[in-house]
């Protein structure tokens, strides 16, 4: 129903007899000549009807916009003066012979020029919200994006191999999506939060490499970047090693900017430790784009009298750090106590600073309402250490390290937005020699950092048991810009030390076989060393489009609350399926809300 796309046409194909389909995006009357401005999915064309054709013009009369319609006609230059130089198509146009409603439309409750549109309603009604240029953009690059990494990873020998959908709960971090078993009355499948243990299955059963673009399911609080059912790239490797597979996911990101984007992302990519990305930016995820760092002065603060400052400064797992900013005594106090309320959510119980107005000065010259618990000594060494001049100020925190690492962390993030102090447009780097475990204190026991089958960076059993706290795993993390968009690790491919991890984390043998017996039998069976990572595909096309939320590169996302307020999902089950299924629901004592 059509020879060409309404984007592609240009002056090559002026005098040509063309058929296009497409919406009407636009229809305007001028003094009895109608234009229609026809919209597809590669842009838009602009259909000239004049009364010498009159069927044809009183048809085009009567569109309205969203019909969709057929057209023939000959392409012909824009007259001199009405070219639109914004448009592709703006140096042609068509002249209309003859036209056909395929379908009418109802007036639509989105505009396809309208930017502001209810989150709401562009979910309800998804289906008119993607054919606004700004989504079929997006869902063009993401369709793009992905045959870029498939392209590279086919042409060095990856494999792409499905796994199941409905599989084993495992523990991932989050919580589950269980679906009833029909067939095995009272028990569940878990939908996967990710395809780990059976791509590791696959490295023992010889494929040596292998990826999927596969989805993945979790059940948590949702956010900006986050969705319960999400899109990863997924990637595993047989014989090589940290170093190897950061080189190639490195190359691929590479390549895939400079074919996508046209951009040459900064080569090689920095690598920190973990440790040091606390130390500098309490973040394991830094934007290295934001200069602003925090600067430890815990070491200044043990002694004074102000037990504020003294108190963590003391303590084991305590820490007092700053954060200096340029220029930033000219924040308000109104702009300060918006801060101070902004951390809170972090845990931090206050938001202390000065502002330092002449260095020359001393202490007469800052300005803060802690220097009256501060020994002038303290204040020049903190003045000196964070090396700040006149005009700017410094922000403290002072409580449990967790705790200054959150809210700083964020702080730092948040005044990087706001003073406009980002550097540059991309910022890659790795994270590595992250922690093996993290003390849960609700439950008094240890937490992988990752997930129970990433490697430690040490084959002693025995030390590792001694003291699981100074361990550090073989785990490193692609963060782009502030966001983490892969993180992997290598596995451990002995059945002695997987089992040895599994009991640190409180998962005695019996439990042990229960969930994970078949992969500790797999290990027995000579299993190569291997390992993978994985990255998120909603979140690196919200990157490279310039997207705040994923929301905007996927096709049919969920609202804040889980739901999809297209289908009305998630809905009701009816009596007769759950009887199948074996299943009583409790009592609702109060209706669900959105």
């Amino acid at each position: 129903m059509r020879s060409h796309y309404c984007g592609e046409l240009n002056s090559s194909h002026i005098d040509q007899e063309i058929e296009l389909s497409g919406w009407v995006h636009r229809r305007r009357d001028h003094g009895g000549v109608i234009f229609i401005d026809l919209r597809d999915r590669e842009g838009i064309a602009q259909i000239v009807f004049d009364p010498d054709r009159a069927e044809s013009f009183a048809i085009a009369d009567a569109v309205r916009h969203e019909f969709v319609i057929k057209i023939t006609g000959k392409v012909r230059s824009r007259p001199e003066g009405t070219i639109n130089p914004e448009m592709p198509t703006g140096e042609i146009e068509i002249l209309g012979y003859t036209i056909e409603i395929l379908n009418k439309s109802k007036t639509p409750p989105i505009q396809m020029d309208d930017e502001h549109v209810h989150d709401d309603i562009k979910l309800k009604y998804r289906y008119i919200d993607l054919r606004r240029p700004f989504m079929q953009h997006n869902l063009r690059l993401r369709s793009q994006i992905a045959k870029e990494m498939r392209d590279f990873l086919d042409e060095r020998g990856f494999l792409d191999i499905e796994t199941p959908m409905l599989t084993k709960a495992t523990p991932e971090g989050a919580r589950d999506y269980l679906v009833p078993s029909r067939t095995h009355p009272g028990n569940f499948f878990a939908l996967p939060q990710s395809p780990q243990l059976f791509k590791q299955l696959l490295m023992m059963s010889g494929m040596d490499r292998y990826y999927q673009i596969v989805r993945c399911f979790r059940d948590e609080d949702l956010r900006a970047d986050r969705q319960p059912e999400f899109t990863q790239l997924d990637i595993e490797t047989s014989f090589m090693n940290e170093e190897d597979i950061t080189g190639m996911m490195e190359e691929m990101l590479i390549t895939l900017f400079r074919n996508v984007l046209n951009i040459e992302l900064p080569s090689p990519f920095p690598r920190m430790t973990y440790a040091e990305a606390m130390e500098r930016y309490g973040s394991d995820r830094p934007d290295l784009r934001n200069p602003l760092e925090l600067i430890d002065v815990s070491d200044l603060m043990k002694e004074v009298e102000f037990k504020v400052f003294s108190g963590p400064a003391n303590m084991e797992d305590g820490r007092v750090a700053t954060l200096h900013v340029p220029g930033g005594s000219s924040l308000s106090r109104k702009q300060i106590d918006d801060y101070t309320n902004y951390i809170a959510q972090f845990g931090a119980r206050g938001l202390a600073y000065i502002k330092v107005n002449d260095v020359a000065a001393g202490t007469e010259g800052l300005q803060s309402p802690i220097l009256k618990f501060l020994p002038d000594n303290v204040a020049a060494s903190i003045v000196e250490r964070t090396q700040a001049k006149d005009g700017d100020l410094i922000f403290f925190g002072a409580d449990k390290t967790k705790v200054v690492n959150d809210a700083l962390g964020a702080l730092r993030n948040k005044l990087g937005q706001d003073l406009e102090l980002l550097n540059g447009d991309w910022a890659p780097m790795w994270i590595v020699d992250f922690p093996m475990f993290e003390y849960n204190e609700d439950e008094k026991r240890w937490d992988s950092l990752h997930h129970p089958f990433t490697a430690p960076n040490t084959t002693d059993i025995e030390a590792i048991k001694e003291n699981p706290g100074k361990t550090l795993s073989r785990a490193y993390d692609l963060v782009l810009n502030g966001t983490e968009l892969g993180g992997g690790s290598i596995r451990i491919h002995d059945a002695e030390m997987q089992s040895a991890v599994l009991e640190l984390l409180g998962i005695g043998e019996e439990e042990a076989q229960e969930k994970f017996g078949f992969l500790l039998d797999a290990l027995t069976y000579g299993c190569p060393p291997h390992g993978g990572i994985a990255f998120g595909l909603d979140r690196t096309v919200m990157l490279m489009a310039g997207c705040e939320s994923i929301r905007d590169v996927i096709a049919f996302p969920k609202t804040q609350s889980a739901s999809c307020l297209l289908t009305s999902a998630p809905s009701a089950a009816g009596s007769r399926q759950l009887r199948e299924l074996g299943i009583k629901l409790a009592k609702q004592n109060k209706p669900v809300a959105e």
